[in-house]
């Protein structure tokens, strides 16, 4: 059994570990980084696929510095309908809809990077949602 000193000791410890984790940041200069998180999102992955590579052309054409193509999970709606409205009533249909994602990071932007991204051209069923971090 742990005594309330205890539990007290064990909760500023873990504070001044925070605080510990925090100062190695500042110092190294992680804090001044911008990074530009795009997702993309559509529901045919060929599609999704050239059209991450176009994005990934186009920064990689300004010098930037780019993490992924990162996939991420797979979002399965799944929708079930009845066949028929009196008699067969226990057979049903099933249909989903897959949306697939892939996540890229492009560290420290120029203004060319964005600038040639905002003026890129993506085929349509592709959602594009951008991020400054």
């Amino acid at each position: 059994m742990t005594t309330e000193t205890e539990t007290k000791i064990k909760k500023v410890t873990s504070k001044t570990k925070a605080a510990h984790k925090t100062s190695k940041k500042n110092e190294k200069g992680e804090e001044g980084k911008v990074v530009l998180r795009i997702r993309v999102r559509a529901y045919e992955n060929k599609i999704l696929d050239a059209s991450v590579k176009q994005i990934m052309d186009t920064a990689m054409r300004y010098d930037a510095t780019i993490v992924g193509p990162i996939p991420l999970p797979t979002e399965i709606k799944k929708y079930t309908v009845n066949r028929a409205s009196f008699i067969y009533k226990n057979t049903r249909e099933q249909f989903e809809i897959r949306v697939h994602k892939r996540l890229i990071d492009i560290i420290n932007p120029s203004a060319k990077t964005i600038e040639s991204l905002t003026n890129l051209s993506l085929p349509s069923g592709v959602d594009i949602d951008v991020k400054m971090l």
